[in-house]
């Protein structure tokens, strides 16, 4: 079987052109030529035949939307969950002490969900938090856009490929949806709307189109960094283990903070700054 993880002691007998070497002959060696040992890191790369046709299609609205003039939006959405434990991190510790520590809770570790969407042009957030993330707090999830951008005559929600995003009572709620490419579902699931969500929400005609991103790219949509900001300043290594409503409370005050817009996020996010 050939190996995927070499050590040196395993590199040294196989380098029989520089023979006789030892494990420390040979580390010394490869820190002469820039070779180091470092940690690795997940890596996929996108198998969507039309990733590029996709990226160039979301380039060509995001033009349109800042020609404009508030007339056409287009927002980056993501959802994210996260967990009543808090999780690991490198921290600040004092010399000679005993590591960062993680206090977790004896509770159940609930899980919490989130979803967003991000303006490219301003940095506005628009968030939503609960306890589960299904067809009616999708379609309400909409309904809170579309009351955040209300002089819009349409708004283009780039997304992931999660087929709820797409499901028929989900898209009952939307005007029709007009873009190149099908939208994904399970084989399984019905083609029409349930007669449910037809009444529930069968009058809305949100002006919303959903945008779907090339599969398995979670890099090309910005809004995933501003979920490491969040990590990084509230969840990492938290104190409210025991007090769930506290660390829920003290998530929505991260994200209400780029409720009117932040250049600064636009910034850590790695999009253009206006102006």
């Amino acid at each position: 079987m050939p190996r995927t993880r070499w050590t040196l002691a395993d590199l040294a007998p196989a380098c029989d052109f520089l023979a006789p070497i030892t494990v420390q002959g040979l580390s010394q060696l490869l820190q002469r030529v820039g070779i180091h040992y470092k940690a690795a890191r997940d890596y996929i790369h996108s198998p969507d035949p039309d990733y590029e046709a996709k990226l160039a299609y979301i380039a060509h609205l995001l033009a349109e939307a800042r020609a404009s003039g508030g007339r056409r939006v287009l927002l980056y959405q993501d959802e994210l969950t996260y967990y009543r434990q808090p999780t690991l991190a490198r921290a600040y510790e004092a010399r000679g002490r005993r590591q960062p520590l993680a206090q977790r809770s004896h509770a159940a570790n609930t899980a919490t969900r989130v979803a967003a969407t991000l303006d490219p042009f301003t940095g506005q957030v628009v968030a939503w938090q609960g306890t589960r993330f299904d067809r009616p707090q999708v379609v309400g999830f909409y309904r809170q856009v579309r009351l955040a951008y209300p002089d819009a005559e349409q708004i283009d929600i780039v997304q992931d490929n999660w087929p709820v995003h797409f499901h028929p009572d989900v898209l009952v709620a939307l005007e029709p949806q007009v873009q190149p490419w099908p939208l994904y579902r399970p084989r399984h699931w019905a083609e029409a709307p349930s007669p449910e969500a037809v009444r529930r929400w069968g009058e809305l005609h949100l002006p919303i189109q959903l945008i779907p991103l090339p599969t398995y790219a979670s890099w090309t949509n910005p809004i995933e960094k501003l979920w490491r900001k969040g990590k990084q300043e509230v969840l990492h290594l938290h104190r409210w283990a025991a007090q769930l409503p506290v660390l829920r409370e003290a998530f929505l005050r991260f994200l209400a903070q780029y409720a009117f817009g932040s250049r600064d996020l636009l910034r850590y996010v790695g999009l253009q700054v206006p102006g």
